[in-house]
């Protein structure tokens, strides 16, 4: 079982970080990476041909790794989840009467490539609303998005986690669903791959993608996807000289090729070799590869399961555990809080998550420790909040 790993950030002492949703802490031998990287061009010599496309593999296959991907060649490196959904949306199959369903109340990059289909082809999109319910939330949540699929469905998009409260989606439940009705499924896993386990073989997502620097913990500007069979001859919003066949090879360049590299790689971002941030976020999931999402989820219970009851007890709701992450919760405060104090209490404690409409997201790590958790809950059981 894994134990705190605080020494392995740069983390102030004073402060309480629970917020990794937001953007993760960095990790010292990520950062001594980017540090050596900077330098690297010091002596452009150094650079040989090989290395930009070692620097890739090497991304594609800690990537591949974690989400339990067949090939490194199924995945590609992106500068954002927007880059890639755009190579979703120009290579989806659907026009005028079709659907998209969308859990709603999403990251707006999941929805805006979405929204420029419905304007250019007629695509109608489902926003499938959580349910105001107190308890049985996420149940019926999944539950109202699977009714929402129908033979016009050509698509659905949804995280494993919901971004702003961390309620778990079905996605074997959706997979068959999608399956029956011939639509494709596209996952944002940027709030949940590197923390929850995810396996493309277990969920057989068509498209998945993740940004680097939450719970990646890699760097910002730089994500990495994975790309199914459905895509496997697509094309892509970008044609850089990386992506085509052959390109390994220097001299002949100017033999320009139609072909692309194989399977995912023509989905990905020119300069994909980044001779700075794609260290890094290899650096930053082979640690991952190396804790294991299961043991970061274990980790994140055990620090947090006495304090939630606790919360509970204050009449501060929170998701079944059966529909939400362990590492990613949200808590909807009873009527007699107010959640302007709760804020100004937070920021006077110094505790740090984030508010996300009418949730306060909670989002621990491995840096965290239980007197984190009791320090939270004690910001709660102020007596003026009353």
């Amino acid at each position: 079982m894994l134990t705190n790993q605080k020494e392995l950030f740069s983390l102030p002492d004073d402060i309480t970080y629970l917020n990794c949703s937001y953007m993760s802490p960095q990790l010292k031998a990520v950062a001594e990476v980017g540090v050596r990287s900077l330098y690297g061009k010091d002596d452009p010599t150094s650079v040989k041909p090989e290395d930009f496309f070692n620097n890739t593999r090497a991304l594609r296959t800690e990537f591949a790794k974690l989400i339990n991907a067949r090939s490194e060649q199924q995945c590609a490196i992106v500068p954002s989840v927007s880059y890639a959904l755009a190579n979703v949306a120009k290579n989806l199959k659907a026009g005028n009467g079709d659907n998209i369903v969308l859990a709603d109340e999403q990251f707006p990059s999941n929805v805006y490539a979405w929204k420029a289909l419905e304007k250019e082809r007629g695509i109608t999109i489902k926003y499938i609303t959580a349910p105001q319910l107190k308890t049985g939330r996420g149940q019926s949540w999944n539950e109202k998005l699977l009714e929402a699929i129908d033979t016009n469905t050509k698509m659905v998009a949804c995280g494993h986690v919901h971004w702003a409260d961390g309620t778990k989606f079905d996605l074997k439940a959706i997979r068959k669903r999608a399956d029956e009705v011939g639509a494709i499924l596209v996952i944002d896993g940027t709030q949940s791959i590197g923390a929850l386990p995810f396996n493309v073989q277990e969920f057989k997502p068509d498209a998945v993608v993740a940004a680097g620097y939450k719970w990646l913990m890699g760097p910002y500007g730089l994500g990495i996807a994975y790309f199914g069979e459905y895509f496997n001859e697509g094309s892509p919003i970008e044609n850089n000289w990386m992506n085509r066949i052959h390109s390994e090879d220097f001299r002949n360049l100017i033999n320009y090729q139609n072909e692309y590299q194989p399977g995912s790689i023509r989905y990905e971002v020119g300069e994909s070799a980044n001779f700075i941030l794609t260290p890094m976020l290899t650096r930053a999931i082979r640690q991952i590869n190396e804790w294991g999402p299961a043991n970061i989820q274990a980790y994140c219970k055990n620090i947090t399961a006495p304090y939630l009851k606790e919360l509970k007890d204050l009449g501060i709701q929170i998701e079944d555990e059966a529909f939400r992450g362990e590492h990613l919760f949200g808590l909807r405060l009873p009527e007699h809080m107010n959640m302007e104090e709760v804020r100004q209490r937070f920021e006077i404690q110094r505790i740090y998550v984030s508010i996300r409409g009418n949730s306060i997201r909670v989002s621990p790590h491995l840096y965290n420790s239980e007197a984190d958790l009791e320090k939270l809950v004690e910001t709660f059981k102020v007596k003026t909040m009353v």
